[in-house]
């Protein structure tokens, strides 16, 4: 079984000095491929050197994360288009947080219409996040309805509804991850009912680890465990969820 984990930071500072061991690790996991989304211009530099040494393997992206925002946010997406020049694979991770703070939220839609508008200019599909603000996400991709926007909603954890409602606005797929296997989480009913050919399967290492290694640092690695989960709740087996959820992924991200 190949998988590919389309979300994971293993740039950021909690796999420092074993950065090349974690990738090692999900190879050996069978988790083949991995997606990089961006986050701002303090750990960019990094990840593109990372997915340099793993070329192949790690595919990277370009974006300003919402709640990298502030006063300051202007100078920060103006050091974008000195990346263009290289390969990209998804504008991401951006979107809009209303969990951390409301306090530039003006400007967080604002750049996330611009990083949408890039994205279409230059055929990519984007990586959104949308914590605690999937109904603005949604007013302003009603917006730009006259873009030809794809893409994925990482960490999605919507209704039905609100999924039937997405496909209305674009080619979108959902971001699956560790969340699935917690108890009481209603995307464990919610998948039941999105077909498999629009699942992504994703950790968001270093977060929200799946079961049964909550509690510990969330890796690539892991993406099987999210899989055999999803492959529970749906009553297919692994060995389909991981076929389907791959051919997704190389889809999405033409990789």
């Amino acid at each position: 079984m190949e998988f590919i984990d389309t979300h994971a930071h293993l740039y950021d500072e909690a796999f420092a000095g074993e950065e090349d061991a974690a990738v090692e690790r999900a190879v050996q996991a069978g988790v083949r491929r991995i997606i990089f989304p961006d986050i701002d211009s303090q750990s960019r530099d990094a990840m593109f050197a990372y997915a340099d040494r793993h070329e192949g393997t790690i595919f990277p992206c370009l974006g300003l994360h919402p709640t990298s925002i502030d006063a300051s946010w202007e100078k920060e997406m103006s050091l974008l288009e000195g990346y263009l020049s290289r390969k990209l694979w998804a504008i991401g991770e951006i979107g809009m947080d209303c969990y951390w703070s409301k306090e530039f939220l003006k400007e967080q839609q604002e750049a996330f219409r611009i990083q949408l508008e890039m994205a279409a200019r230059l055929d990519l599909p984007v990586i959104i996040h949308s914590r605690e603000s999937t109904e603005l996400i949604i007013n302003t991709l009603k917006e730009c309805r006259h873009l030809p926007l794809r893409g994925v909603f990482h960490a999605f954890s919507g209704s039905i509804e609100t999924y039937r409602e997405l496909q209305k606005l674009g080619d979108w797929y959902v971001g699956i991850g560790g969340v699935l296997t917690y108890k009481k989480a209603s995307i464990a009913e919610t998948v039941k009912e999105i077909p498999l050919d629009r699942i992504l399967l994703e950790t968001d290492s270093p977060y929200l680890t799946p079961v049964p290694f909550r509690g510990k640092r969330n890796e690539s690695a892991y993406i099987p465990h999210i899989a055999s989960r999803l492959a529970e709740l749906t009553d297919k087996d692994i060995e389909e969820v991981a076929a389907q959820t791959t051919a997704n992924a190389e889809k999405l991200f033409r990789i």
